[in-house]
């Protein structure tokens, strides 16, 4: 079967779903501290549980693929089910609503994300697999520039009722995604005969485990974007540009995917995190000391980097690394410690914002980030 298409075919699917998610993204946070009265250390909470809530689905819609060779299913499952939740958040009154549908929209990418990325695995070569996920991110990032555009014009145009607007025009290329991925995407025919759900670590290649592990240390700083979005808002940049300077990261982030994806297919993937780890710490001391209105943009395209670095490469990296019939559980397993990771990050960060100051939480991520670069440059040792 011809798979090649697959991933053109999910990127566009991914372009209409950040398009979706996007619009909402960069005003979530403001809509949280200015509408309905939150604080940043619920706000925190309010990213670390939605993103982690979803923890043990990647796990096992990763098994699932695995075990029954049926990728396409979970896929379609999980982006439907976000595209359902995010319009609901028109009608909330209360962050603990908002967290609800946060909760359901990270369920729906806990399902899809794992299978998917195990599919481009199978429709590509090895040597192309950091070039193909590259497209997959830049496609992705793509769909976040438009949907961010489309925020901005909303917020200039519409400014007191652009939150409800906003949450309810997401609904539309939510759905085109659905068309797209459900009469676009192939299935991928492989099945192994994997019996029970299980991740032996002592069965998987060292340098998969010790990746793993410095993923989850690193994890522990990389805390939620809304973090990025309140800083720009505390240094008095103007409502309506928040989705433009959210704009220039997406921008920066789709530019660089492919490119990097090369690079790492070139000079190995372990070079090309750490370079991408030790970037993150340089932007969140930048953020932390150097932010005004007009340094803003700069410290965003440089957050653009830094995901445009590690995004793709880490899963090309994943993939590199798992046995061939447990690609899906392997990816499964790296998205859970992400999300598992993200809980602490993002309370810590906000706890440290709300209790002593608006440096503490980059300060923090900063330290991290150059034990995080110490560990994949030492500890985690493999070729590419």
């Amino acid at each position: 079967m011809n798979l090649k298409k697959n991933v053109f075919r999910l990127g566009l699917t991914s372009f209409f779903t950040d398009m979706s998610s996007e619009m909402i993204f960069p005003v979530l946070p403001i809509f949280l501290t200015t509408v309905l009265g939150a604080n940043m250390a619920v706000i925190g909470f309010i990213e670390g549980v939605a993103e982690s809530a979803a923890t043990i689905l990647k796990m096992l819609s990763g098994w699932f693929s695995d075990k029954f060779g049926k990728k396409k299913p979970l896929i379609v499952a999980g982006y439907s089910l976000s595209t359902i939740t995010k319009p609901i958040l028109a009608i909330t009154n209360h962050w603990w609503q908002v967290l609800a549908i946060r909760i359901a929209d990270r369920v729906g990418k806990g399902l899809r994300t794992a299978p998917r990325d195990a599919l481009i695995t199978a429709s590509v070569g090895e040597k192309e697999r950091g070039a193909k996920f590259g497209l997959h991110r830049a496609m992705d990032t793509g769909g976040a520039i438009v949907g961010t555009l489309i925020a901005f014009l909303i917020l200039e145009r519409y400014l007191e009722g652009a939150f409800k607007i906003i949450f309810l025009l997401s609904a539309i290329p939510g759905l085109i995604a659905i068309v797209v991925l459900t009469l676009g995407v192939k299935d991928s025919p492989q099945k192994v005969e994997s019996k029970k759900f299980s991740f032996d670590f002592s069965e998987c290649d060292p340098a998969l485990k010790r990746f793993l592990w410095a993923i989850a240390f690193f994890n522990m700083a990389n805390f939620s974007y809304a973090f990025f979005i309140l800083r720009a808002d505390d240094i008095g940049l103007a409502l309506f540009l928040i989705p433009l300077v959210y704009f220039v990261y997406n921008t920066v982030y789709a530019a660089f995917s492919i490119p990097l994806g090369k690079l790492s297919d070139r000079i190995g993937r372990r070079a090309v995190l750490t370079a991408g780890v030790l970037l993150f710490g340089i932007t969140c001391l930048g953020f932390g000391f150097v932010a005004n209105t007009l340094t803003i943009w700069f410290l965003f395209a440089l957050y653009g980097l830094f995901m445009a670095v590690t995004d793709g490469v880490s899963r090309a990296y994943v993939s590199d690394l798992a046995a061939t019939n447990k690609r899906g559980l392997a990816f499964g397993t790296y998205h859970a410690i992400v999300g598992i990771t993200v809980l602490p990050a993002n309370f810590i960060g906000g706890v440290l914002w709300h209790s002593i100051n608006v440096q503490a939480p980059f300060i923090y991520a900063a330290l991290l980030s150059v034990i995080s670069a110490l560990l994949l440059m030492f500890y985690v040792k493999r070729g590419k």
